[in-house]
């Protein structure tokens, strides 16, 4: 009797003490949650409740293991994936509290600064913060994991005898996985690029979408993502419509007939412009930019806040200026001109390259009439 009543006993009283200890600490959170409703860390932190019942029911049941005498003849096997979950579950819980603390710590910041440029920096520091964290953890764990083995504590001398070899092996061969790592804390803590900025990368518009410790991912207009690695921002221009504030100046250009009323397309373009939501109101402007022997180039500027609102600004721009100039100045849009060309002022017309300077040609030897060149 004793030898069933005691493994239910450590099982069943593991588990009830864990299921108990959970249950309350989320109470505590929930309740400190709601009195300190401004402060998010308290409800991030009730997302730690499973790895803590992972961990105290590991805990547990390793260290009161051998008095359940369950299979004494696994008795090492068992207590080895034991630790194994121990370590693992408390790992899991040490990254999910320094995720909640980075993440209430973001969220309060977020709060307390409307500057979308700092608050967008702030975002990118702590996600890279945050992923740092969880590999170091990682990292620890899984060394730790490992020295549980009898076997990798015999070899953990002749493994720190060659650590010097091993790193400059590891070194060369990994060149551009750590160069890339660099660059994303140099990305991180420099403030080159952050989450949510707008950038132009290879000919391609997007916004900047994630950072990691290797790759940035970039999100293009029309919903397709480039990644890239980090290292390509830290050695090679790049285009951040971002920096510096996010307000931007486009231009529209139109290419037209020398005759296009330029005054009253100016008049239009305000009249446009005050019609679009998108327009900041901060500057417009239409000049003629370039002519060549059949057409003119107008440019127009606008202004928005932001390279979503200007790109929506152009468009709005382009498409009533020319709906505008068909139904009223259809004159004004480019056309091919098949006409014959205007002579200078007594310039005769001539053909056939007949010199009209000469009024007679000899043709072997004898005289001939210049040849004709007018109607009839």
């Amino acid at each position: 009797m004793e030898n069933v009543l005691r493994p239910l006993i450590v099982i069943g009283g593991s588990l009830v003490v864990t299921l108990l200890v959970g249950w309350l600490v989320d109470l505590l959170l929930r309740r400190a949650d709601q009195r300190h409703h401004q402060v998010p860390l308290w409800g991030l932190l009730r997302r730690c409740r499973l790895p803590l019942q992972f961990a105290m029911c590991a805990a547990m049941l390793r260290g009161l293991y051998d008095q359940a005498d369950i299979a004494p003849k696994h008795s090492a096997g068992i207590g080895q994936v034991l630790t194994l979950v121990l370590i693992g579950s408390t790992a899991w819980l040490m990254v999910r509290i320094a995720t909640a603390i980075v993440e209430s710590s973001y969220s309060r910041y977020a709060h307390a600064h409307r500057d979308p440029a700092r608050v967008r920096r702030v975002r990118t520091q702590v996600t890279l913060i945050q992923r740092v964290v969880s590999a170091i953890v990682g990292v620890v764990a899984v060394a730790a994991m490992l020295l549980t083995f009898p076997a990798m504590r015999a070899a953990g001398a002749s493994l720190l005898a060659s650590a010097g070899i091993l790193g400059i092996v590891a070194g060369v061969a990994a060149q551009s996985t750590l160069s890339n790592m660099f660059a994303g804390l140099q990305i991180a803590f420099g403030d080159m690029v952050r989450l949510g900025d707008t950038v132009v990368v290879n000919g391609e518009w997007g916004t900047v979408d994630e950072i990691t410790l290797t790759f940035l991912t970039v999100r293009t207009w029309d919903e397709r993502r480039f990644t890239m690695p980090v290292s390509y921002f830290t050695s090679q221009p790049f285009e951040n419509w971002s920096r510096g504030g996010v307000q931007m100046t486009g231009t529209v250009f139109f290419h037209l007939d020398h005759s296009a009323p330029v005054e009253e397309m100016r008049d239009k373009l305000r009249d446009i412009l005050r019609e679009c939501s998108a327009w900041d109101g901060r500057d417009y402007g239409l000049a003629v930019t370039d002519s060549t022997p059949s057409t003119m180039e107008v440019r127009a500027l606008v202004t928005a806040k932001d390279a979503d609102d200007v790109w929506t600004v152009r468009v709005t721009v382009r498409e009533q200026m020319l709906r505008w100039l068909t139904a009223h100045h259809p004159y004004a849009l480019p056309r091919v001109n098949t006409a014959d060309a205007i002579l200078p002022p007594g310039t005769a017309p001539h053909t056939n390259g007949a010199d009209p300077h000469r009024s007679r040609a000899t043709t072997r030897g004898r005289a001939v009439e210049p040849p004709r060149t007018g109607r009839g």
